[in-house]
Formats: C-alpha cells, structure tokens, sequence
C-alpha cells in the first residue's frame, strides 16, 4: 500500500465514504478506503432510520444510478412507511426504520465484496499537494499513501467538541476521538471553513418503558422497498414504533437546566439544524407550544436499545433524566447514554465545481458533512457523486452532473454550490422547481440508463428496468385506446357519488378523474385481461395513473420554473417589507429581510429560499 499510487483515496467511512469508496472502485478506479475505526463503516451516528421527506427520493435515486444505500436499507430495514400518502404523489416520501448493528454490517459485507477497494485503519491527519494537484495524504502513524484523487467525507469529526451540559471534550461521534490535522492543512491552502453544530437524544432501555400508555405506529399494510432491482424483497414481518409526547412539566424539568445549557451559555456559538432543533431549543422558540410529539424508535429486530427521537438534548445529564421521567411510558426510564451536541467544522461548499471537486485543489473532492449539510440521505448522495466523479476523472472522462430538473441530488449539489449554506442543509421537496417530475417512484426511469451509461449499473438491470418501461407504456397505451360502455362505468361513478356518462368513453379520460383510480374498475373485463395476460404489475399501474392524473400539472410546473428564470431581472424595492407576505416560509421571510435582495435573481441566490417562495415574490410584484 505504501509503494502503490491509487487512483482514488476516501477519507471517512460514515455513509458519503461509503458509496465514494464502492462507486469509484465498481468504475474500475483502483480505490483505497482510510478511517479511523473500520469497525464503524456505515454506522448510523444518530436516527436509525433511511428515508422520509425528500430523502426516501434521494435513496431511490442513488439506488437507480447504481448506489448501495436503498439495497443496504432494504436488507436491514424493521419497518416500512410510504409517508404522505395523502397527499399528491410528488409528496409521497419511504421511509424505514432500520436495524443499526445489521445496517453497518451490511455496509461493510458489500464493500468487502467489491475486489478493487482496499481499507486501511489509520487517521488521516495531512493532505500533499503540489502546485496546485493532491498528490498523497499522511496519516497518523506516519504513512504516506500516494493518490490521483482523494474524496474527503469527514462527517462530524474534523475538530469535533461533544457538549453535554458544562461538560465538553474532544470526539467525532460519542467513544470515538476527533479527526485533526485536515483543516488545518486546508486553512493553510486558502479554504475558508466554519463550524457547524449538531445534536442527537439520549438511548434508552426498551424495557424500561410502558408501551401501553404510548400510540403504537406500524407499518405500512403492505410495505413497498427501496430498491429498484430483484436483490432484495419487501418486508414480510415489522416491528412498531411508538409515540408519546412532552408535556408543560416535562418543558419545566428542562428549562431549570437552561442556565447550565451549552445551547443558551455560549458555549456552543455555532448553528445548528434549523428543521431538526433540539428540544430545549424547541421549548424556547415555540413558548406557545404545550407538548411536542416523541418517536420511540427500535434500533434493531433483537435489541431493547430504543432511539428517543424528537428529544435531541445537550443538557447535563441529570436534568435529561428528571425531564424524560415526566413523560407518558418514561416514568421509569433507564438511560443507556444521554443526549449530547457536537460542533465540527465545515467548509462552505461555494468552493466547490458541480462534481464537487475543489476549485483550489486538483483532484480534491468534498462530500457530506463537510459541505455543511446534515442527514444520511444527502450525504450518501454526494459521496456517490464524488466517487463517480473522481473515478471519471481518472479516466480523462468527463463529470457526472445532474440538473434540477433530473434529480434531487442535481437540486441538492446546485444548492450547495451556488447559494453556499450558513446552517445544516437538509433536503425538502420545496426546495424543487420540479418536484412533480421528481417523484420517488420514476427514479428509475429518470436515472436508471445515467447508471447505466457511466457503468454502475449492470446490463442485467437494465433489461429489467426496460421490461419494466415496456409494461408502463403497453397499459398507457392500452388505456388510450380502450373504449368503455356506459353499463361497466356508471355503477362506479354514481357510487362516487360522480355524474354518469351518457356515451362510449375512452377509458383514460375516465381514469383521469381525481376522484377515481384503477382499482375502483376491476370488474372492467378487458383491462383485467390485459393486466393478467400481460402481467402488468402494481408499479406499472401507479406510474401510469401518476402520468395520467397529473400531466396538466406537470406541464403547468414547467412553464412557472420558466417563468421564473425569465423574471430574474425584476427588481425589489428598497426596504421591501417581507412580513406582510405571509405565504413565504418562515426561513424564507427571516433570510429576505436580513439581505434585503436588490433582484429576484439575488433572491433566488439565498439558501433557503425556495421557488415556491420566489413564485410567492413574483405575485406580489405582478399585482
């Protein structure tokens, strides 16, 4: 390893090294995988879980671009959930509860399988660069492993300051030492860095609680899974989730600790995740607030370990006691570890190309937290980018980068890149000009033949995923082209309460109804024939109700994002009093009155503005 020049290093074994190191050694970059505790690859350092709100798309996406994470979650996962089923299918987010042990397993089995990765247990503490290219790292027992590339995915350890109440100390992850030596060097090379700080609840002993006086939450009837592909299955059997809630007393107990609270002392002077506070800063922003909801979430199929999500805390450890004492099924809770903040730093992602190489350093890619965003999902999403695109690289070919209107991941990097970010970035489906486009269920059809193109994904799959294509088209064309009598439709429509119809109709303007769906028409004798006979599937079904129902909108979606590109110039006037506007965000009007934009194009440059709030602009401008 010491004599040998790799083609790509990867710094950091959490879930953005993970999918570097395995996208860049499966493109043929022989690829080398450096952390400090190989027994930690993959380990989930907060919320056991993958998915929820834009980030199940994200996971869907990188599995249909030839990524791990949506295989590994479905292997492990204890739970399943299609979140936001009632609304629009643009919304509709999977999420899994997942078996912590078995996921960081799982990780480290696939990795070990991909014969062009080496790993090596060391601290990176120095990068070499000469002129103005990365030419090797150093590591903290004196190695020098020569590289063309090197992807640093730090996490929360480059200079990681855990706080638990007065108390604070040097760690990247609760056990675990902070990473030194790497910003330092970049400091030195011109890189501009920050600090950021984030937190996670305290662990507790399942069998310490009284489910009984908590709401149970189970699964979905009939779970879906992440991946794309036939390598892994929908769950068969899940495990429940609970959920409780604080109350006035449980914000009292808390609040006697503010005083000795890193969050309100000035210990902790960096900014946290604003879409995921802790719950001292929960109780003080929203005084109004009586309770706040808590998940009790299982950490695996066999352990009592239980994750107390929704409690996220750095107060000394006594008050986290007193407090979590006082809440519904808590009363005799026994703690397995408190809550705790850490700060780290980061460096603004503004230094950045879209392939999320540096500007100043050839060969130097950046992924995950260090781009000062939070969360699994968006972290691994980079990761994978910077893998792809560092073994690219290598072969003088050109980088992978997706567009906004391709991918959440396109949304994510152009985010990060042009509008830089000031706190934890965390991915919503606002933050979208084309959510409708990028649902979670055409992931495959929008990215699969990318995967495919740059040889992540196996020609195998790619006949699957054309089978698949063939069906969705075959049932869209035959639902174009199927007339229906007026004696198999009006029985449903006047049971929906709908107006009967009166002639012959094809059935695609009937299925177009919002009020109606596929299934309410089994008894159509040709539709079952054709669905049998050709056996058309639930997927292929959904994605054409989804095309059908919703091509007005999407057509609708495209004009107000081209509308808004054209109306850059427009000019806001000075002083503009954002607070009478209250259909922008909270962060929104908060970020627009701080920068006072002269232009709409300014506006649209401020992280955290989204275009529902630039459309919300544009109205009022209008008038």
């Amino acid at each position: 390893m010491i004599n040998q020049e790799y083609d790509v290093i990867v710094v950091g074994g959490g879930h953005a090294g993970a999918e570097a190191a395995a996208a860049a050694a499966n493109l043929g970059a022989k690829t080398l995988l450096i952390t400090m505790n190989l027994q930690t690859i993959g380990q989930m350092s907060c919320n056991p879980a993958m998915g929820g709100i834009a980030k199940g798309q994200i996971v869907r996406e990188i599995d249909a671009l030839g990524g791990l994470s949506g295989i590994i979650s479905d292997k492990t996962a204890i739970q399943f959930r299609m979140l936001n089923r009632s609304k629009g299918p643009a919304m509709w987010s999977p999420r899994v509860q997942s078996d912590r042990w078995r996921f960081a397993e799982e990780w480290r089995l696939a990795l070990e399988a991909i014969p062009n990765l080496d790993f090596f247990q060391d601290m990176v503490v120095d990068l070499e660069v000469s002129g103005d290219k990365i030419v090797a790292v150093h590591t903290g027992m004196g190695v020098r492993v020569r590289a063309k590339k090197v992807v640093l995915t730090n996490g929360t350890f480059l200079n990681g300051l855990i706080h638990i109440g007065e108390k604070n100390y040097g760690g990247g992850r609760a056990g675990e030492r902070a990473a030194t030596g790497i910003t330092e060097r970049l400091v030195k090379l011109g890189f501009e860095s920050g600090r950021m700080k984030t937190g996670t609840p305290p662990r507790v002993d399942g069998r310490s609680l009284d489910y009984s006086k908590m709401e149970e939450q189970k699964g979905d009837d009939k779970p879906e899974k992440f991946s794309f592909s036939k390598e892994t299955r929908a769950l068969d059997k899940q495990r429940s989730c609970y959920i409780t809630y604080t109350s006035e007393d449980v914000h009292e107990a808390l609040r006697e600790g503010f005083d000795r609270s890193p969050m309100f002392n000035g210990s902790i002077e960096s900014l946290g995740p604003r879409y995921c506070p802790s719950i001292e800063d929960k109780i003080n922003r929203f005084a109004d607030k009586d309770r706040h909801q808590i998940f009790v979430e299982p950490e695996g199929w066999n352990t009592v370990e239980i994750y107390v999500n929704g409690f996220s805390t750095s107060l000394p450890q006594e008050v986290q006691e007193k407090a979590l004492r006082m809440v519904k099924g808590f009363e005799n809770v026994k703690i397995f570890r408190p809550g705790y903040a850490i700060e780290y730093d980061y460096f603004p992602p503004t230094q950045l190309k879209h392939s999320l190489e540096t500007k100043l350093v050839d060969g130097l890619y950046f992924a995950g937290q260090i781009n000062g965003t939070t969360g699994y999902e968006e972290a691994a999403s980079q990761g994978l980018m910077a893998g792809i695109n560092a073994a690219r690289a290598v072969k003088e070919e050109d980088a992978l980068v997706l567009s906004r209107d391709s991918a959440y991941i396109g949304v994510l990097i152009d985010d990060l890149i042009t509008k830089g970010t000031e706190e934890p970035y965390r991915m919503f489906t606002s933050r979208a000009e084309y959510r409708i486009l990028l649902r979670q269920d055409n992931a495959d059809e929008r990215l699969t033949p990318v995967g495919h193109d740059i040889g992540l994904v196996s020609d195998e799959r790619m006949k699957e995923f054309h089978v698949k294509q063939s069906k969705t088209e075959a049932l869209s064309s035959f639902i174009g082209d199927l007339s229906v009598r007026q004696e198999e439709i009006n029985p449903v429509l006047e049971e929906k309460g709908l107006s009967p119809i009166k002639q012959t109709m094809k059935f695609d303007k009937i299925l177009s109804r919002p009020q109606l769906s596929f299934s309410d028409f089994t008894g159509v004798e040709a539709l079952k024939s054709f669905i049998f006979d050709n056996d058309i599937k639930d997927e292929n079904i959904e994605q054409v109700e989804i095309a059908l129902k919703y091509a007005g909108y999407i057509t609708k979606e495209k004009e107000n994002a081209s509308k808004i590109d054209r109306l850059e110039h427009l000019s806001i006037p000075k002083n503009f009093d954002y607070t009478k506007l209250k259909s922008l965000s909270y962060e929104a009007r908060e970020k627009l009155i701080k920068q006072q934009p002269a232009t709409i194009k300014e506006a649209k440059g401020i992280s955290g503005v989204s275009p529902a709030d630039i459309s919300v602009l544009l109205v009022y401008m209008g008038r």
